[in-house]
């Protein structure tokens, strides 16, 4: 017998900064989702992401993670910036951060009130909960898109005719036997934009990705240098890359984030190429403390600062690059020898 969440918990759902509650039953999961998920492993587009490969089984189905789980609630989060990203891609002297970096990372914000109201829905159901928020091997897009949260679009994100693409993802697992909500369908159409966008032509055909060629998984995921062939297309990109998601028309209907901790810091809007690569590893930990930006590291950041250098078309900023040339970590010298190059030709 299916049960229905109650208003106290629907109320909580609101104070707590989150969207009105979805739920699939576990039952009607979408097979095919493990299936597509085998495929892009098998094609090695995830890169150098091996868990993903590595958890295959439990990933094919979110009753693989936990047998008695009966349903789904599903919740998001709106993060959406109050001005467009896209704006930093033509200042060339400046770094462009992925909306979501901006500010506070999301897990840190999302799962302690994601566990308070899964223990009201535990209270209430008198049934046990299990909570995610995209650390586990768990399907969160597809779990959405069934639950009526949204759809994934040919980006492969999720997109919501409420809040476009600007939506983080909260999953709540019961043994409860929950009344679901309706699916929602594809509203993507003819549209192309987000795959028209991409710098790296990422997307070997619409709602497939081949990481190893994102912004997203080289500036964050990537250990190592980068290809050269895509160094150059990266343009001013240092933290992920929102390209994709911020062509969407759907976002004509989003909001901005009234979370102020999800709310972007003003110097990390549009932030100097020279003085983040003045930054020194101990400066980088404090000015990114509390932020997904500072889980890369400074080697790591410093790589993709000195690409966007190099990228930059400013030859006043090879005095930048140069101090890097002789650095002690291969990968730096590297980026700051092929920054200086590009710069000098």
């Amino acid at each position: 017998m299916s049960a229905a969440l109650s208003k106290r918990v629907m109320r909580r759902c609101q104070d707590l900064g989150f969207t009105p509650p979805h739920i699939a039953r576990l039952e009607d999961f979408d097979s095919q989702a493990g299936e597509r998920l085998e495929t892009f492993t098998a094609q090695n587009y995830h890169g150098a992401m091996t868990w993903m490969a590595e958890t295959l089984e439990r990933r094919a189905h979110p009753q693989n993670m936990w047998a008695k789980a009966q349903s789904a609630i599903i919740v998001g989060m709106n993060y959406g910036p109050d001005s467009d990203p896209l704006i930093t891609l033509s200042q060339s002297e400046k770094a462009t951060i992925s909306v979501y970096a901006r500010n506070r990372d999301y897990h840190d914000i999302i799962k302690g009130r994601l566990k308070e109201l899964a223990g009201l829905i535990a209270r209430d159901l008198s049934a046990d909960v299990k909570v995610f928020v995209d650390t586990a091997p768990l399907m969160e897009k597809p779990l959405a898109a069934q639950a009526g949260l949204g759809w994934q679009g040919k980006h492969t994100n999720l997109v919501s005719r409420d809040y476009g693409s600007w939506l983080f993802i909260g999953t709540i697992l019961t043994n409860a036997a929950l009344t679901p909500t309706e699916p929602e369908i594809d509203h993507c159409g003819s549209c192309t934009s987000c795959l028209n966008i991409c710098p790296t032509d990422a997307f070997p055909a619409p709602y497939q990705l081949d990481a190893r060629k994102c912004i997203s998984y080289l500036t964050i995921e990537h250990d190592g240098p980068i290809d050269k062939a895509l160094r150059s297309k990266m343009g001013n990109h240092i933290y992920g890359c929102d390209d994709c998601l911020a062509v969407c028309p759907w976002n004509k209907f989003a909001k901005a984030a009234s979370e102020i901790k999800l709310q972007a810091r003003e110097d990390l809007n549009a932030p100097k190429l020279t003085e983040l690569a003045a930054l020194t590893e101990i400066e980088f930990r404090q000015k990114f403390s509390g932020s997904p930006i500072k889980r890369i590291g400074w080697a790591r950041f410093i790589r993709n600062v000195l690409y966007a250098i190099g990228n930059s078309g400013q030859t006043a900023l090879k005095s930048t690059a140069l101090p890097y040339k002789d650095h002690g970590d291969p990968v730096i010298a590297d980026a700051a020898d092929w920054a200086i190059s590009q710069l000098e030709t």
